[in-house]
């Protein structure tokens, strides 16, 4: 189906992703209707192994190998220069491509056997929760895809961290399961662009946009001291326990079932959706990323 120019979604460690073949344009376009994704919001190219990223990208620098050998299999993608072999449409029209390996065994024998990166973004409607199951796929895409490979709910749950080594010093544009100081520990300098940046104009990764990751429901944040609750709310507690809340304690607990739980109470009908948010620290840095690009202020 993939070389056909079909589109298949499959899991992912972080999320399923909605795949094509990043060498057929006309493929990607499918991408980008079927989701409803601006054309200016890059997708990641997947490869099965890290010789697979150096024989596609454009150049492979020493700085792209230490965190392909630090991270890969992973949830790391790295920003490298674009093979013209990979379509334009998959880099927004940039010069760079984000590329990956991801750690299922599914995803990387899929890649394997097409031979050619696959192209995939998250396997949901443009802006709505990223999907962690084949279902929450079904949920957002029924209709508008070829197949879903099943594997089970993913077991990281959050997008993966994207890194843009293209730059005199490396810089992390989307943060992500792979810490700002795990990356540091293996290239020293790194800068950090946590700015929003307006979509309107091509992006060198994807996740930066103000609003993303969002239930269709109202949703608001509020510290965990001030919130009042109102008839209809649904709350997730993350960091922090609060009786009658759906309670997400631990970051990696919370980055695992974060979507699951917007989900479901998105479903449930609730009026209001209220994320009590977690401390502003180093561990919870890619869970309030996301929360804050899922909400508004209280």
């Amino acid at each position: 189906m993939l070389r056909s120019g079909e589109l298949v979604a499959f899991a992912t460690e972080t999320v399923y992703g909605l795949g094509a073949d990043a060498t057929q344009a006309d493929a990607v376009a499918k991408i980008f209707a079927a989701k409803g994704r601006p054309q200016s919001n890059p997708l990641i190219a997947h490869v099965s192994s890290a010789e697979m990223a150096r024989a596609w990208a454009g150049a492979w620098s020493d700085v792209a190998a230490a965190l392909a050998a630090a991270f890969w299999p992973g949830p790391l993608t790295v920003i490298v220069p674009r093979s013209d072999r990979i379509t334009a449409a998959v880099s927004a029209g940039l010069d760079t491509v984000g590329l990956r390996v991801p750690e299922p065994p599914v995803a990387r024998a899929v890649i394997e056997a097409l031979g050619r990166p696959v192209a995939a973004p998250s396997a949901n409607r443009s802006e709505h929760v990223s999907p962690t199951t084949a279902q929450h796929v079904l949920d957002d895409l029924r209709g508008r895809l070829g197949l879903v490979l099943d594997s089970g709910a993913t077991g990281v749950g959050i997008e993966s961290t994207v890194v843009d080594v293209t730059r005199p010093v490396p810089c992390v544009l989307r943060r992500g399961p792979v810490s700002l100081e795990a990356v540091r520990e293996v290239l020293g300098e790194v800068d950090v662009a946590d700015q929003h940046v307006d979509l309107g104009a091509a992006q060198a990764s994807p996740g930066q946009g103000l609003r993303h990751y969002a239930p269709d429901v109202p949703c608001v944040r509020a510290d965990v001291s001030s919130y009042r609750g109102l008839p209809g709310d649904g709350v997730v507690s993350v960091g922090h326990k609060v009786a009658g809340a759906h309670e997400l304690l631990e970051p990696e607990v919370a980055a695992r079932e974060l979507y699951a739980v917007l989900r479901r109470l998105e479903s449930d009908g609730v009026e209001r959706i209220v994320v009590l948010m977690p401390p502003d620290t180093a561990r919870w840095a890619a869970v309030r990323d996301r929360l804050i690009r899922a909400t508004v202020v209280a």
